[in-house]
């Protein structure tokens, strides 16, 4: 069993070489804003949600991008409305939003 029901890493990576990154897009503000709503929720913690900054994970030309694990799915994002999405269904209800998955 897995320390966590799911780790979601958020890349946050800013370049400085002017190549697209996540942190272009507030990435930083909307994993903030995530990680908030699972506290809130009650889901933080051991034996349910982690919500963690990444460097870069090599789809900032994608981004913003979040993964999940163990599932091992990968979410685009735009809003806080996306990420809303994402919450209630696959982290509250294990369900994949095709929807923004890349």
């Amino acid at each position: 069993m897995s320390y966590y029901k799911h780790h979601v890493f958020f890349c946050t990576n800013q370049r400085t070489d002017g190549r697209a990154s996540c942190q272009d897009h507030n990435a930083q503000e909307m994993r903030d804003y995530l990680k908030k709503k699972v506290k809130e929720a009650g889901l933080s913690g051991p034996g349910g949600i982690r919500i963690n900054n990444a460097g870069c994970l090599d789809r900032c030309g994608q981004g913003p991008v979040l993964v999940i694990y163990p599932e091992e799915k990968w979410y685009q994002y735009k809003t806080k409305e996306d990420l809303d999405v994402i919450f209630a269904q696959h982290i509250k209800s294990n369900k994949h939003v095709k929807r923004l998955s890349i």
